[in-house]
């Protein structure tokens, strides 16, 4: 009788040795420099972060710094992907605790509501963390060429492009009703999104995809930089609503399943 896994287990698990005490010691000093340079941007801004601050804020020298983090933009590659995760996982939640509904799944299409509320709502709670990576760009920092930060974008567009379009097939998507695209245009987006790849949106669902993400992002970033402040408490449900005629224009330009 075989033994359950719970007990030996599994096979990766029982073949890799755990870290050892040096590797774990450099890992609490990373989430310890990282923890230390969030709270400095939360208090100062993005664009104030310096390694040597956060050097100081920790009691270390620059140079000891530089054995964990070799430069500003290797710091800020760390921060900006963590943050998208940290949205990525909020949304994600919203999304779980709100059931899988989807587009054409549920009368309100609930999941998708959650999702843009929770993203609102985390925006709104970590302003200054948000400004990082929608905000401006920082001065002389260059994010790494397919790197942990476009790792990260990707996610983020994919949970959207899920409960946007997940409850559709290929075919309805490509035959959505959207005015004509220029033929460079349309070859661009087949070219960000191959015809070939199955889990690719074709161009009439990725010209969608972005103008919707457009109007969602940027009713966040108004509210975040204050420019709707005179609303009040009434953003929330403004926002919702925004949300909700969002919706219902996806189902009114994506053709029923036959």
């Amino acid at each position: 009788m075989p033994v359950p896994a719970s007990v030996t287990g599994s096979e990766d698990e029982r073949r890799t040795p755990p870290p050892s005490l040096r590797e774990r010691r450099r890992a609490a000093a990373v989430r310890e420099i990282v923890e230390a340079a969030e709270a400095h941007i939360a208090a100062n801004g993005p664009a104030a972060l310096s390694l040597r601050a956060v050097a100081r804020g920790l009691g270390m020298t620059v140079q000891a710094l530089y054995h964990y983090f070799p430069s500003r933009d290797a710091l800020l590659t760390t921060l900006i992907a963590k943050t998208y995760d940290d949205l990525v996982a909020t949304v994600q939640n919203a999304v779980a605790e709100a059931g899988t509904a989807g587009p054409d799944g549920s009368a309100d299409g609930a999941s998708f509501i959650a999702a843009t509320e929770g993203y609102r709502r985390w925006a709104v709670a970590h302003p200054e963390r948000f400004q990082l990576i929608y905000g401006t760009p920082l001065r002389h920092y260059a994010a790494p060429v397919e790197g942990p930060t476009t790792q990260a974008v990707r996610r983020m567009s994919a949970v959207f492009e899920h409960e946007l379009f997940g409850a559709y097939t290929r075919e309805q998507l490509a035959a959505a009703d959207v005015p004509a695209l220029s033929p460079e245009l349309h070859a661009y987006l087949a070219r960000l999104r191959p015809g070939e790849d199955p889990r690719g949106l074709p161009p009439a669902a990725l010209a969608l995809l972005m103008s919707y993400w457009g109007h969602l992002h940027g009713l966040v970033v108004l509210e975040v930089f204050g420019h709707t402040s005179f609303l009040g408490e009434h953003r929330a449900e403004l926002f919702r609503m925004s949300m909700r005629n969002l919706l219902a224009d996806v189902r009114r330009r994506v053709p029923a399943a036959p």
